[in-house]
């Protein structure tokens, strides 16, 4: 077949909405992507016209499981037309997340468009990109989302200057996110461990004192230092010192869950995903959000003697019951034992995902939180 037919095959394929056909130009596409490796022919302007015009029509009118191949396929390929990936790049995140990963072809101008353009879930990932330059690193501490400052630290391959490691402890003292993944982090300096020691529990206070053999007196000393600012802080400003940085990182939680919730990226998952970093009050605000409760009514359902209302705002917001179990355990392990009640309170709990719908479970939510 001569190449223009060829061309023409494909464009008519392209057009086709016949799951057959979609299937034959996927299988086009793939020939086309294994014969990236001949870069003299790839490079041809022919040939990059015809990748552009039938890839960017697939594109626009392909079903997401094309869409996702596609992406997949494309993930290393350093002939790849650019508008396509910086598309796919946009896409939802299950298809984008391969592109941001490993495309060769985004450069760090379209990882910052991304920073700025795209949900949390796109920006997270572009903070995990291996290698990452030092401007896009600028752009992440520029926006200071915590989210992807938390990615950020766990990238141990990101160009970050001794600068922005300082910068990134300091903001560790009230993102609680940040502290885990610094703690590990190859460009920690023994003079920011000691640092970020104060701020840190227990189990990553030994890391860092075997880690950087630090001295066990300098330690006492840091942590003495730092107990004797706070209380003179708490003195001088009425004890408000502490409560300011506790408003403000809820402050910055709610406003990644809005952004969440704004993009269409919050979903019951998330909650799990809080728990796991420890942020009780994150599931909190999430937990609010996806059921449109009042926050002090979720707080008062995990500070009180009966599980079986966080039960019924968990029912409500779709999640399944076999999940239930394990997200009680955890808010209990981040809440102090709260909500009491004990392994039989526990197994009642579970009623709340009886046969009745979400909207049930959580008219019943806000009926019995009204009571606590």
């Amino acid at each position: 077949m001569t190449f223009a037919a060829n061309r023409d095959s494909l464009l008519d394929l392209a057009k086709s909405r016949s799951p057959a056909d979609r299937e034959r130009l996927l299988l086009g596409i793939v020939e086309l992507c294994e014969a990236g490796g001949e870069g003299a022919a790839m490079s041809q302007p022919e040939i990059q016209a015809l990748l552009n015009s039938i890839f960017l029509s697939l594109v626009v009118e392909a079903e997401r499981d094309i869409r996702q191949r596609l992406a997949e396929k494309l993930t290393h390929a350093d002939w790849a037309p650019p508008a396509l990936i910086n598309v796919l790049a946009l896409d939802e995140i299950e298809i984008a997340r391969p592109i941001i990963a490993a495309s060769p072809v985004l450069r760090d101008h379209d990882l910052i468009r991304l920073l700025a353009e795209a949900t949390i879930e796109h920006q997270i990932e572009v903070a995990r990109r291996p290698q990452l330059g030092a401007p896009v690193v600028a752009a992440i501490l520029k926006q200071s989302e915590p989210a992807v400052l938390a990615a950020l630290c766990g990238n141990p391959t990101a160009e970050l200057s001794p600068a922005d490691m300082a910068r990134l402890v300091d903001t560790a003292r009230q993102v609680a996110a940040l502290r885990s993944p610094l703690s590990r982090h190859p460009k920690l300096t023994s003079e920011l461990a000691l640092q970020l020691y104060v701020w840190v529990g227990q189990a990553l206070r030994q890391s860092l004192a075997e880690r950087f053999r630090l001295d066990p007196e300098v330690l006492a000393g840091v942590l003495s230092g730092a107990v004797a600012e706070a209380h003179a802080g708490g003195a001088e400003n009425g004890g408000l010192v502490v409560v300011a940085r506790e408003d403000e990182r809820v402050a910055m939680e709610r406003r990644l869950v809005d952004k969440l919730h704004a993009a269409g990226q919050l979903r019951p998952g998330y909650l799990i995903r809080a728990l796991r970093e420890g942020r009780l009050s994150l599931f909190c605000t999430t937990l609010a959000m996806l059921g449109r409760f009042e926050a002090d009514h979720i707080r008062r359902a995990i500070d009180s003697d009966r599980p079986e209302l966080l039960g019924l705002a968990c029912a409500a917001v779709g999640i399944d019951r076999s999940v239930f179990p394990t997200i009680l355990i955890m808010v209990r392990e981040l809440n102090g034992g709260r909500p009491s009640g004990g392994a039989e309170s526990a197994r009642r709990a579970t009623g709340a995902f009886g046969p009745v719908s979400p909207q049930v479970a959580g008219i019943a939510f806000r009926q019995a939180a009204q009571s606590i």
